[in-house]
């Protein structure tokens, strides 16, 4: 299956070179530029302090003065303390529930960005991780399928998607066939799932020259699921919040090798949904 390459994919070049033996010697030479003879620690001061996270706290705290000196000239100064400690708290959280490595997702109310923020802490675990990535349907590239988080660890691989349903509709199974959010059949959505899986397991396994099975799952927030994990159409289905303990405790069936190979893999075969 071809895949297409999304974006511009020859590299910038610069201008051709003057030939040496028909340049003027009167044309006057760029100056040579002074080698940076700081020593290296003051370079990597230098790049830490200029960074954007010292620019976001260089932010914060001008907020805090301010609310500090506004707040005290008014009420006094324990207010004023309280006030600037609150700015910097209520900034640290607001940005914490924005944080995702994929802009689309950087709101409080993403189902992604909670699922991504999870699986964050099974680095360390050997578990590597590949977000929104674009299932291709057709030998031109066209895709109309996205695996949310693609997992890829020592207990095998995984597309996970995640879901955010209405809270107060109740989620009910029937006969490991059927699953129901309210009155509204998810035969569909099972089915887009393990397509979606499918998919990727050809793709990958073309690539690494061995087969790649891919189990998919559904991560759902919103209403409480009355499970810790179903399997629904060949279709792995539990609570958002338990995305992480889905994964740990299964057991070994890879190498580190193996991961990291597959990982390669899928990495160059699923292009970015997102460009």
């Amino acid at each position: 299956m071809a895949i297409m390459e999304r974006g511009n994919t020859q590299q910038a070049r610069g201008q051709p070179r003057d030939d040496p033996d028909q340049r003027d010697e009167t044309q006057e030479q760029p100056p040579v530029q002074e080698p940076d003879k700081r020593p290296p620690g003051d370079r990597t001061l230098t790049a830490v302090l200029t960074g954007p996270r010292v620019r976001v706290w260089a932010w914060r705290i001008g907020v805090a003065l301010a609310a500090l000196v506004v707040v005290t000239a008014v009420f006094g100064g324990r207010l004023g303390i309280t006030a600037a400690v609150l700015v910097i708290v209520v900034d640290v959280v607001r940005r914490s529930r924005r944080d995702s490595s994929i802009p689309a997702w950087q709101k409080s109310s993403a189902a992604e960005r909670r699922t991504e923020k999870q699986l964050r802490s099974l680095q360390r675990n050997g578990y590597l991780v590949l977000h929104a990535r674009a299932v291709p349907r057709d030998d031109e590239g066209v895709s109309d399928g996205r695996i949310d988080h693609l997992v890829i660890g020592p207990s095998g691989v995984y597309a996970i998607d995640s879901e955010k349903w209405d809270k107060r509709l109740p989620v009910r199974t029937l006969s490991h066939r059927k699953l129901f959010h309210g009155p509204f059949n998810k035969k569909e959505r099972l089915d887009e799932a393990r397509w979606e899986a499918d998919q990727a397991s050809k793709i990958i396994g073309g690539q690494v020259g061995f087969e790649v099975p891919v189990q998919p799952s559904v991560a759902i927030y919103g209403p409480s699921i009355p499970w810790k994990v179903m399997r629904v159409r060949d279709v792995d289905v539990y609570a958002g919040n338990r995305a992480r303990s889905y994964l740990r405790r299964r057991p070994k069936i890879l190498t580190d090798t193996d991961v990291q190979r597959i990982f390669q893999a899928a990495e160059k075969a699923l292009p970015p949904k997102y460009g």
